[in-house]
């Protein structure tokens, strides 16, 4: 499987490690969407053939509808996944990392024809392996990105609400507590300690230290208090 790591910076300042997904792989979410969409037509056109040409007219409407806004929809209103996607663990965002809207969402599926020229995908491909993001033409005029969903670590339960830093921390300082956070639980709680210490001042006598930092780290991301 082809697939690349990237560092995409979020409005709020932070690097998170994104995994663009690879033609391999999105070839088989759209290969299993094909399957789908295959079912639905053959359902179709048998339940509407036995209104002769007026029923095929009609499948045929249907069938083209649905061949342009099946993804389309599954895109803006799942959670950027259609069934094969979601099956194989991706999603379609914007770059900014943002939910996909329907502007672009209709935008990289209108240009799919153009990524299928001349045959099978072949300027698609061609695209994709041109650029990290694995971008497909449709992908770079819309400003989309499809990814693996992979799932994201949580920050441990508090029994203290979310504590705001003493002082503006710098993006670097705010990725490095998180990361700290996310990490706590391999570590036993005296090298936690001894970790969250070293921040200085950052920490207190009042709480442990390592407690003060995922307080702090739960306020960066805006987790509610457990």
């Amino acid at each position: 499987m082809l697939d690349n790591t990237i560092d995409k910076e979020i409005p709020e300042g932070l690097k998170l490690p994104i995994h663009p997904a690879g033609p391999v792989v999105r070839f088989y979410a759209w290969l299993l969407d094909q399957m789908i969409r295959g079912v639905i037509y053959l359902i179709l056109l048998v339940t509407l053939s036995s209104l002769r040409e007026l029923g095929i007219g009609i499948a045929l409407i249907l069938v083209f509808t649905l061949e342009w806004f099946y993804p389309v929809l599954f895109e803006t209103l799942h959670d950027g996944a259609t069934p094969g996607k979601r099956l194989l663990g991706l999603r379609v965002v914007r770059d900014d990392l943002e939910p996909i809207d329907w502007q672009s969402s209709i935008l990289r599926n209108l240009l799919r024809g153009i990524d299928f020229l001349p045959m099978f995908y072949l300027f698609g491909l061609i695209a994709t392996l041109m650029n990290p993001g694995f971008k497909r033409l449709g992908d770079l005029a819309a400003g989309s990105l499809v990814i693996h969903d992979l799932p994201t670590g949580k920050l441990p339960s508090l029994n203290t609400p979310p504590t705001p830093a003493r002082w503006p921390l710098e993006p670097a300082e705010q990725q490095a507590i998180v990361e700290f956070t996310h990490r706590r639980s391999d570590m036993t709680d005296a090298r936690a300690d001894e970790l969250a210490r070293l921040t200085g001042p950052l920490v207190d006598a009042s709480r442990t230290p390592a407690d003060q930092l995922s307080a702090i780290a739960s306020w960066i991301t805006g987790a509610a208090p457990k």
